[in-house]
């Protein structure tokens, strides 16, 4: 009989898949994508799609575990500790697509993380830099996380009085999913948007109004009765978002009250 095969380490799932994404790196999308997003990181050039493949195939190839998960596929999952370790490794070195394999890998395992893990999360978006890597830890990561956590809110307040705006674009986003679909903590987004509605920081803006556009394909009155009495403290980008899906009367009544042409 032979003996049981060990299962590998984090540290060993981490350099499979940092392996595979280097050698499907592609030069000139790394060099685009590096200029696109004015990052210091290191860039293999491999697209999102394709570092989700090749983390599920690692994750198949190796895993331990036979749970599975609706949202992650086919591909089976690691125990909580290790999926923890292995994103930490993943994320040590300074290279995008590395740090995209260790929010897959945090995306897929929502549903095993512990309250005591947003620190995890949290230490990412100091560290992300850029939209392409802190939304994805927000919305997915975060937003699961919080939406399934509900004590976490108070997380939330926290980052959303944070000096670091990729944190308070975080405490915004982090909401998004539930609202979404129509339901979700709309009162806490509220008060975060209010609070971050006169700032000048484009990220924050944009978010603001992202929520609400998305908000506003499910429950369009609600956007406008928010924004309305607002709509003059509202930057352009938050109001254009913000408007988007909403019936074409009250778009010119909230442009209207907003001064704008």
């Amino acid at each position: 009989m032979s003996a049981k095969r060990a299962r590998p380490s984090a540290a060993d799932f981490a350099a499979a898949v940092g392996a595979r994404l280097r050698r499907a790196g592609v030069q000139e999308r790394a060099e685009g994508e590096k200029r696109y997003l004015k990052s210091d990181l290191t860039f293999y050039g491999v697209g999102r799609p394709g570092i989700r493949q090749i983390v599920g195939a690692v994750l198949e190839e190796r895993a331990g575990s036979t749970e599975r998960a609706e949202s992650a596929g086919p591909a089976r999952l690691l125990d909580r500790r290790r999926a923890l370790a292995a994103a930490r490794a993943l994320w040590a070195p300074p290279v995008h697509e590395r740090r995209c394999a260790a929010i897959d890998l945090l995306d897929r395992h929502t549903a095993l993380l512990q309250p005591a893990d947003l620190a995890l999360v949290e230490r990412f978006i100091r560290q992300s830099g850029t939209w392409a890597l802190v939304d994805w830890l927000a919305i997915p990561v975060a937003g699961a996380l919080v939406e399934r956590l509900p004590e976490l809110g108070s997380a939330l307040d926290r980052w959303a009085g944070d000096p670091d705006f990729w944190v308070r674009r975080s405490a915004l986003l982090a909401l998004l999913p539930p609202l979404r679909r129509g339901g979700g903590d709309f009162p806490r987004f509220s008060r975060y948007a209010d609070a971050m509605l006169d700032e000048r920081e484009f990220f924050i803006r944009k978010a603001i109004g992202w929520v609400l556009r998305e908000l506003g394909k499910k429950r369009p009155a609600l956007v406008v009765d928010w924004l309305l009495p607002r709509a003059g403290r509202a930057s352009g980008v938050t109001r254009r978002e913000a408007v988007k899906y909403l019936p074409a009367q009250d778009r010119d009544r909230i442009l209207r009250a907003a001064g704008a042409p």
